[in-house]
């Protein structure tokens, strides 16, 4: 009885971490988690390692006292999500929330925050039309591969070990 709990123990766990490796991930932030801003973004972007769902994902700025400063313009293109700001009057941590959804997966939830000087004397630049290079998210890890195909190896030689296991119990019958 023992092995079989064993065996189904092992299979957990295989079955567990095959689906933890293909989780959504959050691969870039914009601006970048931790940073300190001294001109005002005009939005915020999150770049993710799966497509993303049009319309299903929520994403939220606020300003220290928190407010919300999004003016709650959201655009999803494939991996990436961006909403644009209003404005940004006041110094401080601004916290971005966000909850993203991907196909066939769990919702990547999560928030970090970026810092915003005031300069001393607002100007508001010119916006300039630049072209954008769409970045590619990496398929997978180097040490994700090694840890599936351990995992498979193991499993293989689980079920040698039951099979040779079960046909020496038939045999002492």
């Amino acid at each position: 009885m023992t092995i079989k709990r064993l065996a189904l123990l092992l299979l957990a766990i295989a079955t567990f971490s095959m689906v933890s490796a293909s989780a959504n991930s959050l691969i870039t932030t914009s601006p970048t988690s931790g940073s300190t801003l001294t001109i005002a973004p005009s939005s915020v972007t999150l770049t993710t390692q799966l497509a993303l769902i049009p319309d299903a994902s929520e994403l939220v700025v606020t300003d220290p006292a928190g407010s919300r400063v999004d003016d709650g313009t959201m655009s999803v293109n494939d991996v990436s999500v961006s909403i644009g700001l209003k404005p940004l009057t006041e110094s401080g941590n601004y916290r971005v929330s966000y909850t993203l959804y991907s196909e066939g997966d769990l919702p990547l939830e999560g928030s970090f925050t970026f810092n915003f000087s005031v300069p001393s004397v607002v100007t508001t630049p010119e916006p300039s039309a630049t072209p954008t290079q769409s970045q590619t998210p990496a398929s997978s890890s180097r040490g994700t591969n090694v840890l599936i195909i351990g995992v498979l190896i193991l499993a293989f030689f689980v079920l040698v070990g039951l099979s040779l296991y079960a046909r020496k119990i038939f045999r002492d019958r």
